[in-house]
């Protein structure tokens, strides 16, 4: 499937590639989280119900927030629902990027279409129960890359990735 929709994924990954545990996430670092609102404020993110479920804050605000669910008819207030992947594109803005933000499930299905990766690796492993796809990043172009320092003694250090996809020959 092909579409001319801006699609990012925005992700915080572990080592193991571990994102979730218990539909929660694995670390908190607010350096991270705040960067997320930055990128994302004024623009579409793309969740499943699970991932909005375990949102502290829902809907996003400032965000139109497109909601998968596999329940047809099923409806959720300040959302945008879609019962499909390709439902979900059609729903995506064409001229601004759509952030696709989990889970597992909707990450695999989206990763073929993305044109940019943002990643925050997590620098150590965690036990999970949700794990983000294995990424070809001979695929990729690293556009940017930036070290950070554990935010406290008991968190691990983290680095910022974006990467663009190649151009198809």
């Amino acid at each position: 499937m092909q579409t001319n929709k801006p699609i990012s994924i925005i992700v915080a990954i572990a080592e193991n590639y571990a994102i979730g545990r218990n539909n929660d996430l694995l670390w908190h670092i607010s350096a991270d989280l705040k960067r997320f609102k930055v990128l994302t404020s004024g623009r579409t993110v793309v969740m499943g119900k699970n991932t909005f479920y375990s949102l502290p804050v829902r809907p996003l605000p400032n965000r139109k927030n497109i909601v998968l669910t596999d329940l047809a008819g099923e409806k959720i207030d300040g959302c945008v629902m879609a019962y499909s992947i390709e439902e979900a594109i059609e729903l995506m803005d064409k001229d601004s990027e759509n952030f696709i933000m989990g889970g597992g499930s909707i990450y695999r299905q989206f990763l073929p279409l993305a044109q940019k990766l943002y990643l925050t690796r997590v620098h150590r492993s965690y036990e999970a129960d949700t794990f983000f796809p294995e990424i070809s990043f001979e695929d990729y172009d690293l556009l940017e890359k930036t070290s950070n320092p554990p935010e406290s003694d008991d968190s691990a250090s983290f680095t910022y990735e974006v990467y663009q996809r190649k151009k198809e020959v």
